[in-house]
């Protein structure tokens, strides 16, 4: 036998070509399964960004623009209060005499002060984003890196974790409907007629290619030659059975291997049938061992979960923000609630005057409206309740 039907480099060349005819019919092939899945339809609907959750509204707009009005109202009286405040005037309730000279001043001055230190006490949970060396550092950007890890901690803990990921996996049973999904999807795509045409005729046009260069195929020839004569090394019989059968035929083997390999597109023409039944069979195998393929499935995906590192995951993304960015994200959740808090400083500080005016009638009075809005509330309670 012999193998210098065609030089080294010239088969290394065809070899080469082999592979980059290869690569376009790879790619024309890739073409015809697109066509006919819809892939890139597929991936440009297939995940739609979620919509952010409404926000509830604990409070109507309407009381909170009331509220809002309350700290230019206070400062309107502070200001009066230099110019008229009650001077000399008193009333008499419940046979108690009552000085409401200097009424104003407390009132506004007390409302004032309850409103800015919860102004105070809320801008120093986000302000100064970055230390300063006299107004220090804010609470959350000070504490970005604690925040960040009791926050990957408890998503960790009890959100991510992988025995809920995979008890949900289970429970939704997921993997199986997809499964059935995916099978009637690649059956619709296989029973269609023009689908099953043109992978034949891809099969066809890539084995006459190939075939039909005579590089290509003095290539192939040699190296299923070199295969033969390796598998051959030792088995002195097999030889000389080879060696016979060459000489009784007149040719050299590759010459035989190359007459062998042109006659491989009519024969993958003939069998282009079973091709028809193989696709046929296809989802009736799927659906045979879809046990087997869902145990795989879920098996890979266990390893995947497991392997997963959430709570670093999770710090490490935010420890990468920066502290205006962690700050952002609390404020933005919690804008509403915050704005309501600095109103009502300014109204507990009014209440607060109050007391400082008339301490003994104030907590009183307060005392009694205080109770009537907790039985008011529990009543309210009940009638949602039932």
């Amino acid at each position: 036998m012999s193998v210098e039907h065609l030089p080294d480099n010239k088969s290394d060349g065809a070899l080469d070509t082999a592979k980059n005819k290869t690569r376009e019919h790879a790619r024309h092939l890739w073409e015809i399964v697109g066509r006919y899945t819809r892939i890139e339809d597929l991936t440009k609907t297939g995940s739609q960004p979620q919509q952010q959750p409404a926000r509830k509204q604990l409070y109507s707009n309407t009381f909170i623009s009331v509220l809002s009005v309350m700290p230019y109202l206070l400062v309107l009286l502070f200001g009066i209060s230099f110019f008229w405040d009650f001077d000399g005037i008193s009333g008499t309730v419940w046979a108690r005499t009552l000085q409401f000279e200097g009424i104003l001043k407390i009132l506004s001055v007390s409302g004032l002060i309850g409103f800015l230190t919860n102004w105070l006490a809320i801008t120093m949970l986000f302000k100064p984003a970055e230390k300063r060396p006299i107004l220090g550092h804010g609470l959350i950007p000070a504490q970005k890196n604690r925040i960040a890890y009791r926050l990957a901690q408890t998503v960790s803990k009890d959100l991510i974790n992988p025995e809920i990921i995979k008890k949900k996996i289970t429970e939704s049973n997921i993997i199986g409907r997809y499964r059935e999904l995916s099978t009637r999807y690649i059956k619709s795509i296989i029973d269609d007629p023009e689908f099953r045409r043109d992978i034949k005729q891809w099969v066809v046009q890539y084995v006459d290619e190939m075939i039909a260069d005579p590089e290509i195929r003095a290539a192939l020839a040699k190296r299923i030659l070199t295969q033969i004569e390796e598998a051959l090394h030792n088995k002195s019989f097999e030889k000389i059975a080879l060696k016979t059968y060459t000489f009784v035929k007149g040719q050299e083997m590759q010459a035989i291997i190359e007459e062998a390999l042109v006659q491989i597109p009519t024969s993958v023409e003939s069998g282009l049938d079973k091709l028809d039944d193989l696709l046929d069979q296809l989802p009736r195998k799927i659906d045979e061992n879809s046990d087997t393929i869902e145990d795989i499935v879920t098996t890979l995906l266990y390893k995947l979960i497991n392997q997963l590192n959430v709570h670093a995951l999770v710090e490490e993304n935010l420890r990468s923000y920066d502290e205006q960015h962690i700050s952002n994200i609390i404020r933005s959740a919690t804008n509403e609630q915050l704005r309501y808090i600095q109103y009502l400083g300014a109204v507990l500080g009014v209440i607060g005057g109050f007391v400082i005016w008339e301490p003994l009638l104030s907590v009183l009075v307060l005392s009694t409206l205080s109770i009537l809005l907790l039985l008011l509330d529990q009543l309210l309670y009940q009638y949602a309740a039932d």
